[in-house]
This record gives structure tokens, sequence and C-alpha cells, in this order.
């Protein structure tokens, strides 16, 4: 009901909030969004996990390679498909109506191109990788590329005024819709390709429902006097997904081609589980960082505050936990997904490592963005990339799967969070001001991994072994977070007001 009150609002000139919603004008905080995005992320990786159990025990590694092979193809795409022009609504320091319809336009034909392009070399990519078969499964999940760019405008202007409870109408309607008719087809015998079909249904739901809670009536246009702005803040944007896109899944490019699909699904497995931490916090902090910067870019002192206040507290929610699951990897794993999935503990231990340096690179990288400075962002993670590809072919040739990981990890602490943290200087923003924030959770995430790893060893029951190790980190995050609440209280006084959404 919610998502269908919103469905006319704000489409004529004038037009008042429906009914039920705030009014025109009220103001949404960072803070609130942050809260409802997290909500978010948390219920749809609860969820999430437990379909995932369901389909890692039905599939087994070799039909999830298959299907890593396809998610890499398609993540590849999305990396540019919209030439970086959404994020453009984000940042806009005027009227996002007057740039809403070209948008839409260079997102739509762009992901159409794109995406035909992915269909006709589909074969080689998958031959490449070492699974011909995996061809149907990539063309396929392939489509969801020209859906995104139908939405990309719609989620951007939720995204620009904190609207993250109607994105959570969104995202779980996706991801139960199409959890389920995975599972469903799973248990049918379909292989990989359920887990093709359900994501592409899932997708296809959340189209229509981003496109009914847009706070703009959808259309598309063509403004020339907008499209030269728009490409030059978007190209480079779009260039450096490219190679975050590469630098974030080199690593099971690498698996693929290196050492075979049955690898690459104990890789993704481990993979997806160090991802959790990451996620759920950093999916819904990217949801609402770069409008937030947006918000009080033009005051600098202020920004300053609120990235070094967001670094504390996304070090004091994620470095306990990431501590917790490197060392109790093993048990983890046996418990949840059974002793066939063992190889991808210790892949797990190292990722956990690599990820917490991945979500204060992501922090960075959304203040670099809306800041303006796109361009060094592609350069960052150029060399990063450069630097990577050696390391993980060098790593896989020697160790396998644990090579992999480790190469990430080397890249990670070494490479990339070192030249984020360089470039924020130019921002008045210090090294070791950063330094003093992460510090104490980075120390706690330590003492953490080497409690779990103790009880991993000397406790023989998986399921207390893996509650203990979690009980200790939440323990820990919350007397973290309670410690930086003054943090907490910073974002929570960033605004942004509906009236900007009105047409004129």
């Amino acid at each position: 009901m919610a998502l269908h009150r919103l469905t006319g609002r704000n489409r004529r000139r004038g037009s008042g909030p429906a009914p039920g919603t705030a009014a025109s004008g009220a103001a949404a905080t960072a803070g609130g969004a942050f809260g409802w995005s997290l909500a978010n992320t948390l219920v749809s990786r609860l969820g999430t996990l437990v379909i995932g159990v369901i389909l890692a025990r039905v599939l087994g590694p070799e039909e999830f390679g298959t299907f890593a092979i396809a998610m890499v193809a398609l993540m590849a795409v999305l990396s540019f498909n919209e030439l970086g022009v959404s994020l453009a609504i984000v940042r806009w320091p005027g009227e996002p109506g007057k740039i809403f319809s070209t948008v839409n336009t260079i997102s739509v034909v762009g992901s159409v191109l794109f995406c035909a392009v992915a269909w006709l070399v589909a074969p080689a990519f998958t031959a490449l990788m070492g699974d011909p078969q995996a061809t149907l499964v990539v063309r396929l999940l392939i489509l969801s590329v020209i859906l995104n760019g139908v939405v990309a405008g719609p989620a951007a202007l939720l995204q620009r005024v904190f609207r993250e409870k109607e994105r959570l109408f969104i995202d779980q309607a996706n991801t139960w819709i199409g959890a389920g008719i995975s599972v469903i087809l799973a248990l049918l015998g379909f292989g990989a390709m359920a887990l093709a079909i359900g994501r592409l249904a899932g997708s296809l739901v959340a189209m229509v429902l981003f496109l009914r809670a847009s706070p703009l009536g959808y259309r598309l246009g063509w403004s020339r006097q907008y499209v030269a702005p728009l490409l030059r803040f978007g190209l480079p944007l779009a260039g450096a997904s490219i190679i975050v896109f590469a630098t974030s899944y080199a690593d099971q490019l690498t698996t693929g081609a290196t050492l075979g699909t049955t690898a690459l699904g104990f890789y993704l497995l481990a993979f997806n589980l160090s991802s959790w931490p990451l996620s759920i916090v950093s999916q819904p902090l990217r949801r609402v960082a770069p409008a937030a910067f947006s918000a009080i870019q033009s005051a600098p002192k202020e920004q300053k505050r609120v990235i070094l206040a967001l670094f504390t507290l996304v070090s004091c929610a994620t470095a306990p936990a990431f501590g917790a699951i490197a060392g109790a990897a093993e048990p983890l794993i046996r418990m949840v997904y059974g002793s066939a999935w063992i190889p991808s503990a210790a892949v797990l231990s190292w990722l956990v490592v690599a990820a917490f340096s991945k979500v204060l690179c992501e922090l960075a990288y959304d203040f670099i963005v809306v800041s303006g400075n796109t361009a060094v962002v592609l350069k960052l993670q150029g060399i990063g990339l450069l630097v990577s590809i050696p390391l993980m072919i060098t790593g896989a040739s020697v160790m396998g799967i644990n090579g992999v990981a480790i190469a990430q990890v080397a890249v990670s602490f070494l490479v990339l969070l070192p030249m984020y943290l360089w470039f924020l200087r130019s921002r008045d923003i210090r090294l070791r001001d950063v330094l003093a924030r992460i510090g104490l959770p980075f120390l706690a995430g330590v003492m953490v991994g080497g409690a779990a790893a103790l009880l991993a060893r000397f406790v023989a029951n998986p399921l207390l072994a893996v509650l203990g190790a979690a009980g200790i980190s939440v323990a820990v995050i919350v007397v973290l977070v309670y410690l930086r609440r003054v943090d907490l209280a910073a974002i929570r006084t960033i605004t942004r007001t509906e009236t900007e959404m009105e047409t004129r």
C-alpha cells in the first residue's frame, strides 16, 4: 500500500504529497535513511543466507561456479551500462527534474547497447572461463542490464532525498520473489539456470516498483545543454566503475580461468560470506553517503567532520564482525554448508581481512566522487588493478584459491587503502586523523579474531563455537558504537528537503 500511495506523487506541477506520506518540504535525514537502509540490508541478508544455504546444499560447488561465471558477466556490464550519469542526479546542486529525462535516455540506450554486445560475446567469455555450458545462463541473466538501465534514474532520485523506506519494500520484493523462484526451480533440477531465472524475475518486479515509487514521473528526453555536463561527470566515473569491477572481480575471473568451475564455486561461497559484514554496513551506507556528502558539499569543515565520523562508525561496526568470521571460519562453514564446502574455510579467513580495507576504500570513493574528482578515482583503481592481476595469477599457481585470497589482502591493505587515504589529504583530512579513528576498532577486531580462533580450536561443537564468536563480536560492536555515539549524532543532523524534487 505504501508504494501505491507514492505512485502519483509530485507528478504534476505544484501537486502536493499523497495521503500517508511526508509533507512536501519535510526534511529527510541521512541518519534516518541510514537506519532504514540498514534494516533493509539486514532483512535481505538474513533471508538470502537461508536461501543460499538451501541452494548450496542442493546445487553443490560446480553449479555454484557456473552461476558465478554468469554473475561476473552481469556485474561487468552493470558497472558502466548507464555511463555513470545516474549519480549526477544525487550530486546535482539544482533541481534534478531538469536532467531527469536526459539521464533516463542515456541510461536506457546505453544499457540496451551494452546488453546486446554482452549477449553476442557470451560464448567467447564462457569458453575463456572454462565452462561453455554456462552460455545460456549468462545470456538470460544479462537481460537484467536493461531493467537496471530503466530504473537507474528513479533509484537515484530516491537516494537523493534519503527515501530508503520505499527502497526497503522494493528490495525485499526483489530478494524474496527472486529467491523463492530460484529455490523451487533448483529443487526441480534446473541447476544454475534456477538462480538466473530467479534473479531476472526479481529484477523485473523491482523495476515496476521503482517506476511507481519514483518522486518524478518517468519520462525520456534529450536536453542538449545537459548532455555534455552529464557525460563529463559520468564517463570518468563509468571508467572508474569498470576498473572497480575489474578490481572486485579479478579474483573470481582468475580463479575460474586458472583453477576451474569447481574451485570458483568454493571461492564464491567464501567471498559471499566474507561480504556479510561489508554489505550489511557498506551497502546502506553507500546509498546514503553520496547524498549526505552532496547535501553539505558547500561546507568543507562539515564534510570533514562527517566523513571522519563515518570512518569511525564503519570501523566499529565491521572490524569485530570480520575478526569473528576469520577466527571461526572452519566451524562456520561446517555448520552451515556441510563438510563438502570445507575448502572454502581458509579462503574465508583471508577474504574477511581484505573486506575491512574495502569498506574504508568504498567510503573514501564516495567522498571523492561527490567532490567532483571522478578522474582521480579512475587513476587509483587503475593502479590497484595493475598490481593485483599478476599477484593473483601467481598466488593461484602457487597456493590455489588460498593464494588468490592472500593476494587480495595484500592489494587492499598495501596499495588501495593507502592511496585513498593519501588523496583525502587534499581535502584537509589527514592520515593521522583517520588512523586515530580506526585504530581502536581494528585492534578490537584482532582480539575478537583471536578469541574466535581459540573457540574454533577447543570447542568441538561447531554451533557452540560459532555462537560464542558471534556473541563476543556483537558485545564488542555495541561497546564501540556506544563509545562513539557522538559520531552517530553527527550524521543525523544532515538533511535534504523534498521540495527539491518538485517540478516547476
